[in-house]
Order: C-alpha cells, then sequence, then structure tokens
C-alpha cells in the first residue's frame, strides 16, 4: 500500500528526477492520460489530497501546472521518495509533462494547499472521483484501512486508477456503459442512497458540474461532504491570489485554504446554459469580406510571408484564404538600416522599414506569380504622403488583385504609416482619399498604438472603408546590455508574437462593439492580427467577433502553422456542430448581451 504522512507538510522548491512517464492503463482514449512517477527529496512527503505545482525542466510555459498526488512510496533506506501523478493530456503545460523521458527533470513546488481530515474510527464514508479527480481520492482512500469505505468512480470511458483502491463496495460507471453501470455517477449515487446507506461523510474530487451535484446530494441527504476543487494557479502558494473561489465565508484560496473544502461552504456559479450542437461533417469555412470572398478565414499577414511563392515548396499555397502582400509603395526602398530583427522570449522585434520593390516591379514581377497561387490576394498598400498613397492606389486599382489593404500602422517608417492612423481625422481623411479612387475591396489596418482604437475604425467606416484589419505592431525598445546602446538605429520597432494576444483580442473585441451600435447595414468586418499561433488563438478572435484572421510571427517558428490553423478550426466546426464560419463569430459578444 502506499503511505501518505499524517500531517500536512510545508512546501519546498525542488529539481525532481522521472522515474517512469507512461500512458495509463485503461485510460480511453489511449494516450489521454498519462503516469508520471518522480523521484522527490523525502522532506516534501505530502499529506493525502495535497498537491505540486510542476513544470518540466525544459518547458517552454511560464507557469507549472498544479498536480494532485496519485501516491506516495516511501523507501526507508533513500533520501528520496516516490511520487506518482495522474496528468490528463490537456494544454501545452501537461504536453510537456506527457512527454518526459526517464531520467529527465521536474522543478516541484510542493507539497501545497490541505489535506482530507481523517475519518472519525466508526465513520461511514463514500469515496466519489470523477476521471483525473480519482487521483487524490484514490490517494487518500490508500491511508484508510481496507474495506473501512465505499468508492464511487465515473469516467467517460473505460477505467483507471484504482490499483490501489480496497473497497468494501467499488461502483464504476461510464458515459459509454464501456465498464460498470452505463451512465454518469448520478446514475448510481443519490441522495436517497446516502440515507439508505447511512454514510456519514463523503469525500470527492471531480469536474465542477460533478461537485456541485454532488454538493446539492448532501445537502438533501444530511450527509456532511469534503470537496477537492481544480482552479487555475500561478503560485500554488497563497500571494497571488488568483485561484479564489466563492464560500459563505468570502473568497478563499484553492491552493492554501484548499484544495479540499467543506462542501457546504461552497457558492457554485450557475453553470451556464448552452445549446447543444450535434457534431457535422460538412463544414463551410468560407467568408465573405465585404466583396472578397475567401475559402476560408486564414490570411497570411503582410510583411511575414513576402508574396508567397517563397513558400510554396514548403506547403500548398492554395490551402489559405489569401495573402496579404509585403507593404508596397510606389517607389522602391531599401528599408532601415542596422539590426532589423531581434527575438524575445514571448515574440519578435523588427525594424524592417517598409523595404520593397515598388508598386511597378510588383505589378509587372510579383503579381502574375501570386495570382497562380490559389488564393486571395490583397495588397497592401502603404506611403510616405497622400500623394504617394494615392499614386500607388491608382496603380493597384488598375490591376489584377483582389482587394488593397490600406496601411495606416506601420511603425517602422518616420512619415506616414501609423502618424496617418492615430487620430479619427487623419485617418479618416487617407481613406476617403484612397475610397474615392479605388472600387476594390478596401481594408484599412489600424495600429495599436492610437489612443482611441474603436474611434479610428468607425471613422474608416465613415470614410468607406469595406473592412478593417487589426492590429500591426505594437511598439518597443530593445537595449543591447553588452554595448549598452539600443538595438535599433530608430529606438523604437515593431513588436509581435504571442505576449501581444490578449491586447489584440481586446482591441478587436472593442472595434466590433462598436461596429455592433451601428445600424446593421452600415457595419463592416473586422480581420483580427496578433499573436495567433494556433487554431485556437484563430478561434479566440472569430469568438470575439473577427470575420477573419492574418497570421504572421507564428509562420517564422512553424512554417505549416496557417495550414494547420485552418485545419484545426475545421475540425473544431465538425466536432462542436458549427456549419459555417458564422455560427460562432461574435458568439462571445451575443452572450455579453
Amino acid at each position: 500500500m502506499k503511505d501518505f504522512c499524517n500531517d500536512e507538510t510545508p512546501a519546498i522548491f525542488q529539481t525532481a528526477r522521472v522515474l517512469e512517464c507512461v500512458p495509463t492503463l485503461g485510460a480511453v482514449p489511449t494516450g489521454s492520460v498519462y503516469n508520471l512517477s518522480l523521484a522527490g527529496d523525502k522532506r516534501a512527503i505530502p499529506a493525502a489530497g495535497q498537491f505540486f505545482m510542476l513544470r518540466s525542466k525544459k518547458s517552454q510555459a511560464l507557469l507549472a501546472r498544479p498536480i494532485s498526488v496519485f501516491s506516495v512510496e516511501k523507501n526507508p533506506d533513500s533520501q528520496e521518495v516516490k511520487i506518482e501523478f495522474l496528468i490528463l493530456l490537456k494544454g501545452q503545460g501537461t504536453k510537456e509533462l506527457c512527454a518526459l523521458h526517464e531520467g529527465e527533470l521536474v522543478e516541484l513546488l510542493g507539497p501545497c494547499g490541505n489535506s482530507f481530515p481523517k475519518p472519525d474510527a466508526n465513520a461511514k464514508i463514500c469515496l466519489a472521483g470523477a476521471g483525473v479527480g480519482v487521483a487524490p481520492i484514490a490517494g487518500f482512500a490508500s491511508t484508510l484501512p481496507d474495506s473501512s469505505y465505499d468508492f464511487f468512480a465515473s469516467f467517460r470511458s473505460g477505467s483507471y486508477g484504482l490499483k490501489n483502491v480496497r473497497a468494501q463496495k467499488l461502483t464504476i460507471t461510464t458515459d459509454d456503459g464501456s465498464q460498470g453501470v452505463h451512465g454518469m455517477i448520478s446514475s448510481v449515487l443519490t441522495a436517497s442512497y446516502l440515507r439508505e446507506q447511512k454514510y456519514t461523510a463523503l469525500y470527492a474530487c471531480g469536474p465542477t458540474p460533478m461537485l456541485r451535484y454532488i454538493q446539492g446530494i448532501c445537502r438533501e441527504a444530511n450527509v456532511q461532504c469534503y470537496l477537492s476543487l481544480e482552479q487555475k494557479m500561478a503560485c500554488g502558494m497563497g500571494v497571488c491570489l488568483g485561484c479564489v473561489i466563492q464560500t459563505v465565508e468570502g473568497y478563499k484560496r484553492c491552493c492554501k485554504d484548499g484544495p479540499v473544502f467543506v462542501g457546504q461552504k461552497i457558492i457554485f456559479e450557475e453553470p451556464t446554459r448552452q445549446t447543444k450542437l450535434e457534431s457535422v461533417n460538412d463544414v463551410d469555412l468560407s467568408v465573405n469580406i465585404k466583396r472578397l470572398r475567401l475559402k476560408n478565414p486564414v490570411i497570411a499577414s503582410s510583411g511575414t510571408f513576402g508574396f508567397g511563392d517563397e513558400y510554396q515548396s514548403v506547403f500548398d499555397i492554395s490551402s489559405l484564404g489569401g495573402i496579404s502582400s509585403k507593404g508596397l509603395t510606389l517607389e522602391p526602398r531599401q528599408g532601415n538600416t542596422g539590426t532589423r530583427i531581434w527575438e524575445t522570449p514571448s515574440g519578435l522585434m523588427n525594424s524592417i522599414g517598409l523595404q520593397n520593390p515598388g508598386i511597378p516591379h510588383f505589378l509587372e514581377h510579383e503579381l502574375p506569380a501570386m495570382k497562380k497561387l490559389g488564393c486571395a490576394v490583397i495588397a497592401n498598400l502603404s506611403g510616405s504622403t497622400f500623394e504617394s498613397y494615392c499614386k500607388g492606389a491608382e496603380l493597384l486599382e488598375q490591376s489584377d488583385v483582389d482587394a488593397i489593404e490600406l496601411n495606416i500602422s506601420c511603425p517602422n517608417v518616420a512619415t506616414g504609416g501609423a502618424a496617418l492612423g492615430m487620430t479619427c481625422q487623419t485617418a479618416a481623411d487617407i481613406t476617403q482619399r484612397i475610397r474615392d479612387i479605388v472600387t476594390k475591396p478596401l481594408i484599412v489596418k489600424l495600429t495599436p498604438q492610437a489612443s482611441d482604437v474603436a474611434g479610428v475604425a468607425i471613422a474608416c467606416q465613415k470614410a468607406g472603408a469595406d473592412a478593417i484589419s487589426l492590429c500591426n505592431s505594437f511598439q518597443g525598445v530593445a537595449i543591447d546590455i553588452e554595448r549598452g546602446v539600443p538595438v535599433f538605429d530608430k529606438i523604437k520597432a515593431g513588436f509581435g508574437g504571442p505576449a501581444v494576444r490578449p491586447i489584440a483580442v481586446r482591441l478587436v473585441w472593442e472595434v466590433v462593439e462598436a461596429m455592433n451600435k451601428l445600424p446593421e447595414n452600415e457595419r463592416i468586418p473586422v480581420i483580427g492580427i496578433g499573436g495567433i499561433a494556433t487554431w485556437m488563438d484563430a478561434v479566440e478572435f472569430i469568438m470575439a467577433g473577427a470575420a477573419a484572421v492574418q497570421v504572421g510571427t507564428a509562420t517564422f517558428a512553424n512554417p505549416f502553422a496557417m495550414n494547420e490553423i485552418a485545419k484545426g478550426i475545421e475540425a473544431f466546426m465538425k466536432r462542436k456542430g458549427y456549419k459555417k464560419i458564422q455560427d460562432f463569430c461574435g458568439i462571445a459578444q451575443r452572450k455579453q448581451q
């Protein structure tokens, strides 16, 4: 039997060695849950119910992940203790933990939190766990005398984590009927059953809906319950206050005051009502940006994909919805001097300065090749003066480009660019000038540096824009600490990548929110840009109201990123039952109304 200590142990920080990391037997689908065993410091033996903050030593994730202890095995002849966890493969952090190999290192903070209270000697207790919530409950069971409890385990399919359970009665339920009773835990555990069995206490861990149900039946049957909760955490030590839960005694920290709480004291939020959609086989990913039709909502962002032909040997470019060309000016430009690229831990800084061959050269040489790629061609138009913008627009209007993206947001040029997008008046003026020249779909690309981005967007809409794209790079400064000088000759440079995504989503949200206040026939679509690296990122923008998305920096890290994003959106739609992009475009805004 695995042995937890009886008293809660203070947390320490250590580097633990991986003993084993293998798919959990019985978990369905195979590889969805992993057993991770670590050789940890003997000073950090957890009590039943405590957890550790785990982070792979080589992790790219910022935060450690809170994982409950499954089992502990002490060796009296060693200064190490074997600690075992069950880890659900879910996001980046757990993916890294599940990919560990024997001998690799894991940063470990803990044990954290409180533990399950020991039952009275004559108590009749019931234990209940669902999914990986079985782990801490099974760990607690291993500290109790054999056959001194009944155990209920609930899974979607299959069963696992029960090797140390020595229950008087073990009941398994599965959603698909593959093991035990067909159904959820509510099929076998009810208030009347609790009264009938004369339980004095119930201990449980699992998803929130299951714990809410357990709380309800225990309240109805007048049975004491102890619930182990899960929350997103940053510190695990009770200092950041990011994991609080509501109780009758006010907010409590899940990591410090919990994770085990007296069930009757918890205030669960009311469940969100969601319309049940059946999965579908055929979905329509096409998007209409006014008169511009895209086969899917994924567009290569200007300045990050050249003219498209450069990547043709890497993947099928026709799989994209469109390509926004390198920023084009009337005259050829050589761009900025000095360092142009600077990597940061969470993105990329650049000071390219609109180097490009000029619009006449583009029309003669690059555009014909772009038109053969099989996706929409968007010409990104920039300039230094109103006159240069207008002359460039005249040339593009006579060309075969499918749309024009008016760039009034480039942060790396001295004149034009972002300077024109900073105020409602200048943005409206340049938009109106270009609108008077072109009949092609006109997208206006905005800067995040404006004090009123939503106001600028509405000004552009009123001046004739067919769509808004936002946002272009944020401005940043980098210092070369060895030389003690700014990295870039122009001091400030554009910054993009994962770090800007939440801010970009906020800007898209605000612009869409402003558009939705207009009469429906006056609204124009928004194209979201900023830190999109996965299909989940793209869906987030779309749910915030973006009709389509542009992907930039991610292509440098993963040339297949855009292709994977399009496929990911399609799979997501099939799974969720969305038949077209419009079914979930802006859904997060609608649910706030």
